[in-house]
């Protein structure tokens, strides 16, 4: 039963993998893939009724990192309807590509913090496109945006899915994760930018027809929407510390208000005057197939969690490589090649938190490695794969021109959080 299980994983897995050659999306490769797996551990099972509550259990933790995500996603689907981001875009003005490198990197590495990786690389990938024409000065500024989003995502609860699965699975805490994880995050952006900078030199050429302003709402909707829903996302953190639920209670309530500010602001207008700046249009346009993947991957992680698969693993890892920061920097390697939510789940479920308490070494060290790790393949990461398909970048082209960048960036990363830790605990 367990090989068979383990099997329809990695099937599941490869169709996951090969996606565009297939012509499948993944996200119903995911879904077939985690209801089998329970199907053949249910149908091998005598105790039908523990099989059952083990999923019930498990659906109650996947539900709030899904309606968590729902959440966000609208909200900044809300910013980005009412032109709201234009306020960070606008201000990046300058020509000189070394400036523009560290402008664009820093944007990116903060905005990520605050909303999450793959929003902040769509956000930014736009502007490039704005301001530079030149396609292999364009292409390296892109290349450079997945790593800064990747490492600004990781040291914040918002910025990376796989952080925010840990904060919610209770394996981490957000001022704590912020704390240990910001100085080699930003060691991971900064090695690669030193070496890459050194070699641009020069101005970029921008496009030869320029843009019009296509904003579509006045500046006080631009101000307030962007103002209330950076406000609802950091309010996150601070509702569980205060509240002691979980997050997800607290992104659906900035979801809320998020609904009737904008409900508020376009009280006066028609259906067709609020066009693509209301809820419903929002909810309509949210990447559903996404959400829908999570649960697929997660329903089959948590599957083989439950028949002991990952805690098989776990003894493997430990008597093979034996050393807890191989075994972290080894998942990071490894979300280059597969997607980082599937490890990180399985992360959760080999290693308990009798074994790692909450805020250990080990569960810092995972939510560092799976999520700048992935930086060094383009097909590693959420950042990455959006990227590659707004920009058309070829595999082979950002292996040649960003993976070593990444590699050395993260590997860096990795020595300052041990280095780190070893100093002050």
């Amino acid at each position: 039963m367990e090989l068979l299980m383990i099997l329809i994983f990695v099937l599941g897995y490869m169709a996951i993998a090969f996606e565009h050659g297939i012509k499948i999306n993944k996200a119903a490769s995911a879904l077939i893939t985690g209801v089998l797996c329970w199907t053949v551990y249910i149908l091998s099972e005598t105790d039908k009724e523990l099989v059952s509550t083990q999923l019930a259990e498990h659906l109650s933790t996947i539900s709030g990192i899904l309606f968590f995500l729902l959440g966000a996603m609208v909200i900044v689907e809300l910013i980005d309807a009412h032109d709201g981001f234009d306020l960070v875009t606008k201000r990046i003005s300058t020509t000189d590509k070394r400036r523009l490198l560290w402008l664009t990197c820093f944007i990116t590495f903060f905005l990520s913090a605050i909303l999450d990786n793959l929003t902040t690389t769509i956000v930014m990938v736009s502007l490039l496109r704005k301001i530079v024409d030149d396609r292999d000065d364009r292409l390296l500024l892109v290349g450079m945006v997945v790593i800064a989003a990747n490492a600004g995502g990781a040291w914040s609860p918002l910025g990376d899915v796989t952080t925010t699965m840990l904060w919610i699975g209770g394996q981490i805490t957000a001022l704590n994760i912020i704390k240990k994880l910001f100085l080699p995050s930003l060691v991971c952006l900064l090695v690669p930018l030193f070496w890459l900078s050194r070699t641009m030199k020069g101005n970029v050429q921008t496009p030869k027809i320029e843009q019009g302003n296509n904003l579509n709402s006045t500046p006080f909707e631009r101000n307030t929407v962007f103002g209330i829903g950076i406000g609802a996302l950091l309010f996150v953190p601070i509702f569980k510390t205060v509240t002691h639920l979980p997050p997800y209670m607290g992104m659906l309530l900035g979801l809320g208000a998020m609904w009737v500010l904008t409900e508020l602001i376009h009280s006066k207008k028609d259906e067709e005057e609020r066009g693509t700046r209301s809820v419903n249009h929002a909810l309509r346009k949210i990447d559903t197939p996404s959400i829908l993947f999570f649960l697929g991957i997660l329903v089959a992680v948590t599957a083989l969690e439950s028949v002991g698969t990952l805690h098989h693993l776990a003894e493997w890892l430990d008597h093979t490589i034996g050393n807890v920061t191989a075994i972290g920097v080894l998942i990071g390697f490894l979300s280059a090649i597969v997607d980082n939510v599937p490890l990180v789940a399985a992360a959760q479920g080999m290693y308990d938190l009798s074994t790692y308490p909450p805020d250990s070494f080990f569960w810092e060290l995972i939510a560092y490695c799976a999520g700048t790790g992935g930086s060094t393949l383009i097909i590693g990461s959420a950042a990455g794969v959006a990227a590659m398909g707004m920009e058309n970048i070829n595999f082979f082209w950002y292996l040649k021109r960003i993976s070593f960048l990444a590699a050395v960036g993260y590997l860096a990363g990795v020595v300052v959080y041990v280095m780190q830790h070893a100093i002050f605990g």
